[in-house]
């Protein structure tokens, strides 16, 4: 006898055992159970899986996915919407260990959008689509500071001496003796 009950297999099966003759041994228990469980995954049809039943969904190709020349990526990619701080900062988690991100004080309060891939992140305008920073996490640090290109000495300006700050002591006023 085919099970005919609720979508809810615990349910479905008590169900069917109850309308079975009892089973007096475990093997005859068994054989109740194979047979419900084989029509069960391979006749009866579920509209939650398309009309399919699970064996012929279980044993459909897996769907389409990003691949690098041929080979599926196994790979952790996450994409985070967020603000930047008043200080010009992101946080972002990896390996259970809380990371600073510096893009300067001039974004503070800009909506962004974060696209990170293992230790590779983006961090994008949310509004422009502008490229704010890229970088590649060191996970060894907290703060990953905005780095500066080093100024090309040909066409760098020179800089202008600060003035020297004298702390100490004061010379003692008057003549010396």
């Amino acid at each position: 006898m085919a099970p005919r009950c609720a979508a809810d297999p615990a349910q479905t099966l008590k169900k069917w055992l109850a309308h079975q003759p009892h089973a007096r041994t475990i093997a005859a228990l068994q054989a109740q159970l194979d047979d419900f469980a084989a029509h069960y995954n391979t006749q009866r049809p579920r509209p939650g899986i398309g009309r399919r039943t699970p064996a012929t969904a279980y044993a459909a190709p897996p769907k389409a996915g990003p691949t690098r020349k041929g080979v599926l990526i196994d790979e952790h990619y996450r994409v985070r919407r967020d603000r930047i701080d008043r200080d010009g900062k992101l946080t972002i988690r990896h390996n259970s260990r809380l990371h600073h991100i510096g893009l300067g004080r001039r974004h503070a309060g800009t909506r962004v959008i974060m696209l990170v891939h293992e230790l590779d992140i983006h961090v994008l305008d949310e509004n422009t689509g502008e490229l704010l920073r890229a970088l590649t996490l060191d996970p060894t640090r907290d703060y990953q500071r905005q780095t500066t290109p080093s100024p090309d000495p040909a066409t760098a300006k020179p800089r202008r001496p600060q003035p020297r700050v004298k702390t100490g002591r004061r010379p003692p006023e008057g003549p010396p003796s």
